[in-house]
């Protein structure tokens, strides 16, 4: 077991070494060539810039990691050279349609009786993250120096399980590192508190405005005098993140 575990290790270190150096000298000459070859159309830059993200997951799955360490890395490549803008204006796309397939595939997965059976436990799950991450990310935001409104702001818009959850629950399944009805539960769970996202959204004026009558925060001009243009830039930029 120590062998496969210091086997795998030593392959995913080549492997992300291999990677890094491709970074500096393949990657940006290979998308220069092929802006340069679809200066007419930009079919081929598009087919190029999927094709590699697809060659780099198979050669990931093919070493015995996974296909999202593989997809994942892809992206970081390409994001690091100057023309990562430009793939991702060529390939949005194509970015919808794979994320419509995958959350069509997770949709397929739950289980809404199995959910409604367990209803209570549900909810139960889904407040205890809400509260949890939203204590838990205000503390991390106020820790660098930013006033408790931003932080708990932020907290509060980054409440939510991120879609990743889907891929790690998905490959915890396919390992048996969890149950069925664990894996169906937590599934819920994560698909729950997304579509309370946009609810929590409708609900931080009016939990902010609370916080100003109760005196936990400050007022609203106080905030608009005082608040540094770094955090308004934070704020801004959570919001834009995640519509």
């Amino acid at each position: 077991m120590q062998n496969v575990f210091v086997c795998r290790l030593l392959v995913l270190s080549i492997f992300i070494t291999v990677a890094y150096m491709m970074t500096w000298s393949f990657i940006p000459r290979f998308l220069k060539l092929m802006i340069q070859l679809s200066s007419q159309t930009n079919e081929l830059y598009q087919l190029a810039a999927v094709a590699f993200c697809l060659l780099l997951a198979w050669c990931s799955d093919y070493l015995g990691l996974s296909l999202e360490l593989g997809s994942f890395l892809a992206g970081v490549m390409i994001s690091t050279t100057d023309f990562a803008h430009h793939t991702l204006e060529q390939v949005e796309a194509i970015r919808n349609l794979f994320a419509a397939l995958f959350l069509a595939s997770i949709g397929m997965l739950i289980h809404f009786k199995f959910l409604w059976n367990h209803v209570d436990i549900l909810l139960a799950a889904v407040i205890l993250v809400i509260i949890v991450k939203s204590i838990v990310i205000t503390a991390v935001i106020k820790s660098f120096g930013y006033s408790i409104r931003t932080a708990f702001i932020v907290g509060l818009s980054l409440a939510q399980i991120g879609e990743f959850a889907f891929v790690l629950l998905s490959r915890a399944s396919h390992h048996h590192l969890i149950g069925g009805k664990m894996y169906l539960l937590l599934l819920g769970t994560t698909a729950l508190s997304l579509v309370t996202t946009p609810l929590i959204f409708k609900l931080i004026p009016v939990v902010t405005q609370l916080g100003i009558l109760m005196r936990w925060f400050p007022s609203e001009s106080g905030v608009q005098n005082e608040l540094p243009l770094q955090e308004k830039a934070t704020m801004l930029d959570v919001y834009n993140r995640t519509l």
